[in-house]
């Protein structure tokens, strides 16, 4: 096995993913406290894995949902779903993008499903069918108010016959998304859901009383929030990670995926008037004694961590001073013995059993003006993926 070349990697630890994807099957199992099970059926699973599986490294991550028993998966677009059928998945990918200016025959040689969110991607899926001499499954998706994909839910009786009509397409589900299911204060969600099901109404009129396809509306937060919309499949993506969309709370077991981890590389005394880092953005009122870490913002670490966060190093909190650098950062490690070149810096991650020796991405999020998502998705192509809780070894492949 390679030797680990840069100080700053990221863990991976697909037995906690596996056992989150459990957790929340589990979840989903204890019924439904508003409402019957749509069908009488608990529902399924479409495990999201885009953007690199919230950076995780989607191959691997993949691959483990797909043992764990994920029932769909989800990518951003065709080439995202590409990588992973040439990393041996073979679970049924649901493409969630807009696919008007793709290359379609993809959809074919691949097995993927497609989204049809527009009249003319429609139009396209339909003539690249045809070209392949095939029937391809889809999802319809419904714009229920977020105003991004989707057909206008008011304005299916017009748009959508075409699309029903079309011979080599075949419906298979229907799905919205939520624009404030982590908001809960807003009535905006319960909007969605009444103009989501009035469109169902309107679909079933236009299809002739045809049984009903699947249908899903429910991201992370939308599961935790509102067991209605559980319908027949729920989307989780954040809380696969390990991760509860803030500012919700959740009593499902979840176990952080991911840590970001790194080493000391240089220690230094900063002498009072000194400054640090570039602009001199923080100033030395008393003696302080800083400690270099190679990782800044071209492996993901946002600017905006400086005088803000805190890493962990010796199971203590040190805060992040001067500004973050594309390959470097700095803390403050003045009072804590003996810190020297080559000591564990937890970034994300755990280094003790106490609450406060663990620093996750909703802290950083919350601590910098973000979500979470983004903390975990920027983490950088050039940060080695570690993985552990599977046989397939432990590191990821390079090509």
């Amino acid at each position: 096995m390679r030797g680990v070349i840069r100080s700053t990697v990221a863990r991976v630890d697909l037995a906690a993913l596996q056992s989150n994807f459990r957790a929340i099957q589990a979840f989903l199992q204890s019924g439904r406290p508003q409402g019957p099970a749509v069908r009488g059926r608990t529902p399924r699973i479409i495990a999201v894995v885009k953007a690199n599986a919230y950076g995780h490294g989607s191959e691997r991550v993949a691959l483990a949902l797909e043992a764990a028993g994920a029932d769909l998966l989800a990518c951003a677009d065709i080439e995202e779903a590409i990588v992973l059928r040439r990393a041996g998945v073979r679970t049924p990918i649901l493409i969630f993008g807009a696919l008007s200016v793709s290359d379609l025959d993809g959809l074919f040689e691949f097995s993927l499903m497609p989204t049809i969110s527009t009249p003319s991607a429609a139009r396209a899926v339909q003539a690249a069918a045809a070209r392949n001499r095939a029937t391809i499954g889809y999802h319809l998706k419904i714009d229920t108010g977020m105003n991004r994909l989707g057909f206008r839910h008011d304005n299916l009786r017009r748009t959508l016959p075409d699309v029903l009509a079309s011979p080599n397409l075949q419906l298979d589900a229907i799905y919205t998304h939520f624009a404030t299911a982590d908001e809960p204060e807003t009535p905006f969600f319960d909007r969605q859901r009444a103009n989501f099901e009035a469109a169902l109404t309107v679909i079933d009129e236009l299809r002739g009383g045809a049984p009903r396809p699947l249908l899903h509306a429910a991201n992370s937060a939308a599961t935790l929030r509102d067991s209605r919309v559980w319908y027949d499949m729920v989307r989780p993506g954040l809380l696969l990670y390990g991760i509860v969309p803030p500012p919700l709370a959740s009593t499902i077991p979840l176990a952080p995926v991911m840590s970001l981890t790194s080493r000391v590389v240089a220690v230094k005394g900063i002498r009072p008037g000194e400054g640090v880092g570039y602009g001199l953005r923080f100033q030395a009122d008393t003696p302080v004694t800083t400690a270099v870490i190679p990782a800044g913002y071209a492996d993901g670490i946002d600017l905006r961590v400086s005088g803000r966060c805190h890493v962990l190093i010796r199971g203590r909190r040190v805060p992040i001073v001067g500004a973050v650098s594309m390959d470097m950062m700095m803390v403050d490690v003045t009072g804590l013995d003996e810190v020297s070149p080559g000591d564990e810096v937890v970034i994300i991650g755990r280094q003790g059993t106490e609450s406060w020796q663990q620093i996750d991405a909703r802290e950083m999020a919350a601590a910098i003006g973000t979500i979470p998502y983004e903390i975990v998705c920027r983490i950088g192509s050039r940060i080695e993926r570690q993985y552990a809780g599977t046989s397939h070894g432990d590191t990821e492949p390079r090509r």
